[in-house]
């Protein structure tokens, strides 16, 4: 197998994998440099870097580091170790790197105003993919989003076709209380790894609570950042777009401010707040 041509399908299928490289040979190894073995996020693997007990030892750090996103590196002395007594006692010396795998982080904006413009050059700058979903063809079209891979003019047709995932981010920013509630309805039960909706408290929380009276659980909106954005005191279009895609970075790298704007359901009887 290829392992080039598995992380290029992994990437295009939105999994996170990590690759692990010999680096550094001295002496007697069980495998040769640069040899390379891919750990997926179901485990399995493809390739090799020797077997046994530090085959095993990488693999375990695969894992931690697909879940922390971060790079690490492995040195082994096979020094006649009774440690590495599978095959291994060879008497020299590797160094591993394990990197991670991650796709392409997806944004899709649900609604073509002028803060998704702004937003959607903000984040495309940052390196994220964008794709545009409104119901007006005169607000989704590739004039005004020409950096958009995806766009989208019914809700519909996009809840049917899109399939979040772990590098999927979601933005609710349309016109109306009726177009949120319908965006977030389909959004809070998705594989997405963000969710974000824009407006004030009050609106906030009565979206919540009209969907709570359609059959969802508090629980369902805890993960929604809402309102959404990082607070900077954002006024304009372009501030504002700053602050949201300053949050959707803090997600991607797992920073420990990407919480702080998450709506306390506990607060929602406060529906005076604006």
């Amino acid at each position: 197998m290829d392992l080039f041509e598995e992380i290029v399908k992994l990437r295009r299928a939105g999994r996170r994998a990590a690759l692990a490289t010999i680096v550094h040979t001295n002496g007697s190894i069980p495998s040769y440099e640069s040899s390379r073995m891919l750990v997926r996020e179901d485990g399995s693997i493809a390739g090799t870097i020797g077997g046994g007990c530090v085959e095993a030892d990488v693999w375990a750090a695969a894992k931690e580091v697909m879940q922390n996103e971060s790079p690490r590196k492995m040195v082994f002395n096979l020094n006649n170790d009774a440690t590495y007594d599978n095959g291994l006692i060879c008497g020299g010396t590797l160094e591993v790197f394990v990197e991670p795998i991650l796709p392409q982080p997806m944004l899709y904006l649900f609604g073509g105003g002028h803060v998704s413009m702004a937003v959607a050059k903000a984040a495309s700058a940052a390196g994220f993919a964008v794709g545009v979903v409104d119901d007006r063809e005169a607000f989704a079209n590739t004039e005004r989003f020409p950096m958009a891979l995806e766009v989208h003019t019914s809700y519909e047709e996009a809840f049917a076709r899109l399939h979040p995932n772990a590098a999927t981010y979601l933005l609710i920013v349309t016109r109306g209380h009726k177009e949120d509630m319908r965006v977030l309805a389909w959004a809070v039960r998705t594989e997405a790894r963000y969710v974000g909706m824009i407006g004030s408290k009050r609106k906030v929380l009565s979206v919540y609570k009209a969907l709570e009276s359609e059959g969802y659980k508090p629980e369902e909106f805890e993960r929604v950042f809402a309102p959404m954005g990082l607070e900077i005191g954002a006024l304009s279009p372009e501030e504002i777009a700053v602050s949201i895609v300053a949050e959707l970075i803090a997600v991607r790298r797992n920073a420990q401010s990407a919480a702080h704007k998450k709506l306390n359901y506990e607060s929602r009887p406060a529906l005076t707040e604006r």
